[in-house]
């Protein structure tokens, strides 16, 4: 199929996956629910898949949860013909760095070969940062607002769920470097605050996690990644050769599988439950290891040649070729313009 016909068949399927869901008796809103209710899968997530030729198929994705899941995956790839690509996900939740230990703060380092949990100065795209209340995720990007009065000043680019982290975050709220599970704390680790966020709420769609920071006068900022300088976008095609760098996993590779992902639910814990992401890019590892792990959150995503995709949010440590599991990524063009900003040049 051309990708016209691939996202026309996409719309027909979804209204059928949701007749099939009624009949039986799964929620209309799966994702309004508590996240540990098992009712919310077996919600179908279809996206599109490049296939070998160049044309494009229906990617099927789907976690385990009621005995009736099989009966409609089966239903919808048997509708979608040999144009499926059915994947099981395992459950996705956002990749912050939610289990580590806080260790004491750790010195100042300038080399990129350390790792990404260090404090690092000035600071670069791939540490250790987060909202002081936060564990910890990833500086995925420098940004700038042209014409904000601040002389195209950059911000940091990250995930609501990194720099704000709840409901109850405010403009003005600190920002450390690294983040508090590995050894930051206010004032010594402070490198700004909170700017601006793109609002989650409970039972209501998304597109992106993202947010900014305002970074204090005087941190010096670094805006080369190992591909070198990142400063244009692009809408994936699929198949395309990715890579990031971030707080946990550091510097990896990976392919994207999906573009266009519908319906995939992503667990937020207690505050915000699970929430449904429209439109997203998935990515598996290319190696033997994990595309990205906890604390990742927040990492830019780009191809090869150093251009950038998206933004990495959320994952599964099941699925994916190598069985390490599957990234989930909002396309970076949608965070942008959701934030009025464009990449640091």
């Amino acid at each position: 199929m051309e990708l016209t016909e691939a996202r026309e068949t996409k719309s027909q399927l979804a209204a059928f996956a949701r007749d099939l869901a009624e009949q039986h008796g799964v929620p209309a809103q799966p994702y309004a629910l508590e996240e540990g209710d098992p009712m919310r899968a077996p919600t179908i997530a279809l996206g599109i898949a490049l296939q070998d030729g160049g044309s494009y198929g229906i990617a099927v994705r789907y976690r385990l949860g009621v005995p009736t899941a099989r009966a409609i995956v089966r239903k919808v790839a048997a509708e979608a013909g040999d144009t499926a690509d059915v994947r099981r996900t395992g459950r996705i939740r956002s990749l912050g760095g939610g289990d580590e230990a806080v260790s004491p703060r750790p010195p100042v380092v300038t080399a990129q070969a350390l790792g990404e949990t260090d404090r690092v100065r000035p600071l670069r795209p791939g540490v250790s940062i987060a909202h002081v209340d936060v564990t910890a995720g990833t500086l995925g990007a420098f940004v700038v607002r042209a014409g904000d009065g601040s002389d195209d000043a950059p911000y940091v680019l990250s995930n609501y769920h990194v720099l704000a982290g709840s409901p109850e975050a405010r403009p003005g709220d600190v920002v450390v470097q690294p983040g508090p599970a590995d050894g930051g704390s206010e004032p010594e680790d402070r490198v700004g605050e909170l700017a601006e966020v793109v609002p989650l709420a409970r039972g209501e769609r998304a597109t992106v996690d993202a947010a900014l920071a305002r970074l204090d006068d005087g941190i010096g900022v670094d805006l080369d990644y190992p591909v070198g300088r990142v400063t244009t976008t692009a809408r994936p095609r699929g198949d395309e050769e990715v890579a990031k760098i971030g707080r946990t996993t550091a510097l990896t590779q990976g392919r994207v599988t999906a573009i266009e992902l519908d319906d995939v639910l992503v667990g937020y814990g207690d505050e915000l439950g699970v929430l449904a992401f429209d439109d997203q890019i998935e990515v598996e590892s290319a190696g033997s290891g994990p595309f990205s792990r906890g604390g990742d959150s927040g990492s830019l995503v780009y191809r090869a040649d150093g251009v950038a995709l998206g933004l990495l949010f959320a994952g599964s440590e099941t699925g994916g070729t190598n069985g390490t599991g599957l990234t989930y990524v909002n396309p970076i063009d949608t965070v942008l313009e959701a934030l009025g900003v464009g990449l640091a040049t």
